[in-house]
């Protein structure tokens, strides 16, 4: 299991580096496999270079090579992008998560000419980020088989989260057997990997690192009924997480737990209040 780390703020809005040590300290603590530093559960987008180049020096210090490191690096300018990778100091990460070029919506041959370019320019393996929820495009089956077979030795993963199970199933049967399928979604995470996913990219895991790592090993050893016990107890807070959307709901549980202050930046805001009572009523019964 991997968790997709937020980015906590302070109440002026500024990045609080002891609060996201403590979650650092906190997941390693609890048994997880690696870390996605930058992704879209740490609000990126709001983040300046600087910030950015901050975050990923201070976790990759913090971290200390405990756990392998996956560093959120995707745009929709590919020569830009791959520009960003050749300047990058990425000598203490492990792999890129790269996501499908948004708001261009690009043709599947211009994905794949994109993730072509990023292949030929990454100096460390790549994993292909498919979410057409928030890119506005979906990466297909033949896309992602295409670039699996064409670089397997750059192009290693999917995190896939396009919820479509027919397509993953597809990716899952007909993709060489050493390119991983990872879920992007906690909510499908175990029939996810009935199917043959490997593990999964978290949210849920910022608060809850050690069940939902039970939860993704017990499934990849074949415990399926103790671990669709757990996977049953989370049900009702995978859809709470993101109804007032991603990192809001995280970060509502976090604050309700005493991890972080309830921060976000612009353009994002807060859950609504009947959702942080929800979110509340729902963490004291766990």
């Amino acid at each position: 299991m991997g968790v997709a780390l937020i980015t906590p703020f302070k109440a002026d809005k500024s990045i609080d580096f002891n609060a996201l040590a403590h979650l650092i300290e906190h997941q390693i603590k609890c048994g997880i496999d690696f870390l996605v530093v930058l992704g879209t559960t740490a609000e990126t987008p709001a983040l300046s270079a600087d910030e950015k180049r901050e975050i990923r020096e201070f976790v990759a210090q913090r971290v200390a090579g405990r756990v392998p490191l996956v560093l959120g690096l995707g745009g929709n300018n590919t020569a830009g992008l791959c520009e960003e990778m050749r300047n990058t100091d990425l000598s203490d990460y492990q792999a890129i998560l790269s996501v499908v070029p948004y708001y261009n919506k690009p043709s599947q041959e211009g994905i794949y000419q994109h993730y072509a370019a990023v292949a030929e320019a990454s100096p460390l393996p790549v994993v292909l980020y498919n979410v057409p929820g928030r890119t506005g495009v979906n990466m297909t089956a033949e896309t992602t088989l295409r670039l699996a077979k064409d670089f397997p030795d750059k192009i290693v993963a999917i995190k896939e989260a396009s919820g479509n199970f027919t397509q993953i199933d597809d990716i899952i049967k007909r993709k060489p057997a050493d390119f991983m399928v990872i879920s992007g979604d906690d909510g499908i995470t175990f029939p996810l990997i009935t199917l043959g996913a490997v593990g999964v990219i978290s949210v849920i895991g910022n608060a809850f690192p050690k069940e939902f790592s039970r939860m993704v090993r017990l499934a990849l050893e074949g415990d399926f009924p103790s671990a669709l016990e757990i996977h049953h107890r989370f049900t009702e807070l995978f859809s709470l997480l993101f109804v007032d959307g991603n990192p809001a709901g995280v970060k509502c549980l976090l604050h309700a737990m005493g991890y972080i202050e309830n921060e976000l930046r612009l353009p994002l805001v807060p859950t609504r209040i009947t959702t942080y009572d929800k979110i509340r009523n729902v963490l004291e019964r766990l």
